[in-house]
């Protein structure tokens, strides 16, 4: 099952606009976008400008979701990985995510790391994040705003371009420094 991920283009903003408002997305800040604001997101460039790129997702020719790759002027990029509700628990996201580092690393020889950040109840992407080699660097306390108006953690992950060359993961020690009581 070989994943395609096709460049937006400013072209596809009534398409981009119907995905998006047309699913839920539980575990993003909103859950349910709202139309006028998807439109002026995608209107002034939200999936295609410098920093920002955005795909469709393709198997087998048909559009499981789409990605943004974020913050790409940078050595450390990030994705946004939204999937259709229709193509959800099916065990996708790793394929999908596999995907989006082998076009990260073979694509852009300036990328040193790859990032992706999730709540911490998000249970089923932080697993995915394992399973494609990512290693957690980040537990950000009540750091990712809920649609109730509250908090939850946000977990970040990351893939070496060492370790997706060599199947890898590198580690790191997580004990904080030794500090004398004063």
């Amino acid at each position: 099952m070989p994943v395609i991920f096709l460049p937006m283009t400013p072209a596809d903003t009534e398409d981009v606009i119907a995905f998006l408002t047309s699913n839920r997305f539980p575990f993003h800040v909103q859950a349910a976008p709202e139309a006028q604001s998807v439109r002026s997101g995608v209107e002034n460039g939200r999936f295609w400008n410098a920093d920002t790129q955005g795909y469709w997702v393709l198997v087998d020719g048909q559009r499981l979701g789409i990605v943004a790759l974020e913050d790409l002027q940078e050595s450390s990029p990030l994705f946004d990985l939204r999937l259709a509700e229709t193509h959800r628990g099916k065990g996708l996201g790793v394929e999908v995510v596999r995907g989006l580092c082998d076009l990260v690393f073979t694509t852009m020889p300036g990328v040193l790391r790859f990032e992706g950040q999730t709540r911490e109840d998000n249970v089923a992407m932080r697993k995915t994040f394992l399973r494609c080699g990512f290693l957690k660097e980040a537990h950000y306390r009540l750091g990712w705003p809920t649609e109730d108006g509250g908090h939850v953690a946000s977990t970040a992950y990351a893939i070496l371009r060492q370790d997706w060359q060599h199947g890898t993961v590198t580690t790191f020690d997580w004990e904080e420094i030794d500090i004398q009581p004063s």
